[in-house]
């Protein structure tokens, strides 16, 4: 754990794995981690309380309400907030590459 208490935790969730940042008072980043959910579940339990800030989503809802029964302020974006702080294209490098037809992006059934 980190010897500057968190007072702000960001959480961005994945399907599996979620990535953690976590600010002290003054917005340094004293923490970033990537966990599973079950260990963010557990990490946030060891946490002295903090606001934790996630994108809203069913996932964040159900999260959130486990956060808040361990004492900590849950604040929940809406997508249309978070965009601003996305610093570079979310992009999987172990996706494998797209065919040519699926590059051309998909078309309804009466444009073709």
């Amino acid at each position: 754990m980190t010897k500057t208490p968190i007072a702000v935790l960001g959480i961005d969730l994945g399907k599996n794995n979620c990535s953690l940042a976590g600010l002290d008072a003054t917005g340094a980043v004293v923490l970033r981690r990537k966990m599973t959910r079950e260990g963010v579940t557990a990490f946030a339990a060891t946490l002295p309380t903090c606001v934790i800030a996630m994108e809203a989503c069913c996932g964040a809802h159900f999260l959130g309400r486990a956060f808040a029964d361990q004492g900590h302020e849950v604040r929940l974006m809406s997508p249309e907030y978070v965009q601003p702080y996305v610093k570079a294209q979310k992009t999987t490098t172990g996706t494998p590459r797209r065919s040519p037809r699926q590059r051309r992006g998909r078309r309804c059934g009466s444009c073709r």
